[in-house]
Parts: structure tokens; C-alpha cells; sequence
């Protein structure tokens, strides 16, 4: 199978929105669209045309571009289903283990609430990839917004038993931050000091530094490496409160 072509987006201050074209069959579609004039003017440079926008949760810089690329496009708002009323922009509403696709790809949606109530992601198997919003970044999870230190420990858990090579694109490049705090949760850890001269070297030279791996993540990141959710929750309460 042709391989999806991924375009990184910058939006906002520190968001990333994903453009995503299959070009066996043309389709494209943008994931989690803080704003309309990245994509469309990323579109009109490459003369894709764009089929859906698949939302992973509600929060508005993750929806902002929805109403004016549905209407400058025509394409459908694909969006979790327990967040509907806080996503007036949905055409299809979706939740575990239901299929959505572009051209012959499919991904799996996994409901993993905590940084909101209704938070999904989009898992492509057969590509190694997954579309994790704000629940998993480099280094780091989403804030406990409207969920349970449980919750999020089980999704740390569920995304863990990928495979390693799985590609996660996350919605926020927070990688030097987060990484700052677990060099101070875990010291001893020699990967975490490793990547990080990485990751400084790629900030200094304004490069990103996502997509991440689920590789990576299990070896350098504390709130995936958690123990329980009791560890969770006082190391998301320690990042809430950091100053490094």
C-alpha cells in the first residue's frame, strides 16, 4: 500500500495540525485544524482537495478551522461522539472501536478520556501511526481537564502496548518543557539526558522535534512510565505546578 504523505502544519503558538493525502485515491484530510489559513493555504499549494477533518476532542484550538474549511470545502467533520454537543460542526459522530478511512487506510478510533470527557484517538495499524490529540505527548500527557488520574493512566498503558515503530503525532510541540520536568522525575534515567540534547539541539534550530514513537515515549516518558495511577497523578500534579 502507498504510504499517507503527512504535512506538519504550525498553528497558533505552539500547535501542530496534521494534513494527511493518500494519493492513490486523492483523498486528504486534516486532523484536529486549530485554523482554517494553514490548511487551506497548504491545500492550495499542493492541489489537494480536502475530504474530512477528524477531530480527536473539543477544545476550540483543535476546532477553530472546522466551520471554514467545512464551508469553503464541502468536506465532512468526522468528531467524538460523547463530545457532540461541544462540536456543532459534526457530520459523523464516532467512538471505540469504530473504522473511519482515507482512500484504503483505516483507522481504529480508541476512546481515551481524561484531558476531556470524550477524547478519542485515531489509530492507523496497518500504518503504524497514531493521531493521539493532547492525550500523549513527547514526554508528556494531556492536563487532567475533565478526567481521572485512572483514566489517564489507562490510556498510558493502552498506547504503551504498541508497537514500538508506531509513529505518534500529537497536537502541541511541549517536547522541551516536558522534558525538562522528567529529567527532574526520573534523574537516573540516562535516555531522558540523552534525548534531550536531541531535543535542544532541534528547538535551537527551530525544528520540531514530533512525531514521537512509541518507542521513544516508553523509554523517556514519565507519565507513560508510571507505575499506577497513584504515580500518575503526582507527577501530573508536580508538571502542573513546574517552573523549569
Amino acid at each position: 500500500m502507498t504510504a499517507l504523505q503527512i504535512v506538519r502544519l504550525p498553528a497558533l503558538s505552539d500547535n501542530y495540525v496534521w494534513l494527511v493525502h493518500d494519493p492513490v485515491s486523492a483523498e486528504t484530510i486534516v486532523v484536529d485544524p486549530a485554523q482554517a489559513a494553514p490548511v487551506l493555504d497548504a491545500l492550495a499549494t499542493r492541489g489537494w482537495a480536502l475530504t474530512a477533518i477528524w477531530n480527536t476532542h473539543w477544545h476550540p484550538d483543535h476546532t477553530g478551522g472546522n466551520a471554514e474549511l467545512k464551508a469553503d470545502t464541502g468536506c465532512t467533520v468526522i468528531a467524538p461522539a460523547a463530545e457532540a454537543a461541544k462540536i456543532p460542526t459534526a457530520d459523523r459522530l464516532v467512538g471505540e472501536g469504530d473504522v473511519v478511512a482515507i482512500g484504503g487506510h483505516r483507522a481504529v478510533v480508541l476512546e481515551v478520556p481524561a484531558h476531556t470527557a470524550g477524547h478519542i484517538a485515531y489509530h492507523f495499524a496497518d500504518d503504524a501511526i497514531v493521531f493521539v490529540g493532547d492525550t500523549l505527548f513527547a514526554m508528556g500527557c494531556g492536563r487532567l481537564f475533565e478526567g481521572t488520574a485512572e483514566q489517564m493512566f489507562a490510556n498510558m498503558q493502552r498506547l504503551a502496548a504498541l508497537p514500538d515503530a508506531t509513529l505518534v503525532y500529537c497536537a502541541h510541540e511541549y517536547t522541551l518543557s516536558n522534558g525538562r520536568y522528567a529529567l527532574v522525575a526520573e534523574p537516573e534515567n540516562a535516555a531522558i539526558r540523552h534525548r534531550m540534547a536531541d531535543v535542544e539541539r532541534l528547538r535551537a534550530e527551530g525544528e520540531a522535534t514530533v512525531p514521537t514513537t512509541i518507542a521513544a515515549e516508553r523509554a523517556t516518558n514519565p507519565f507513560l512510565r508510571a507505575a499506577d495511577a497513584r504515580m500518575l497523578a503526582e507527577r501530573r500534579a508536580a508538571k502542573d505546578s513546574f517552573a523549569g
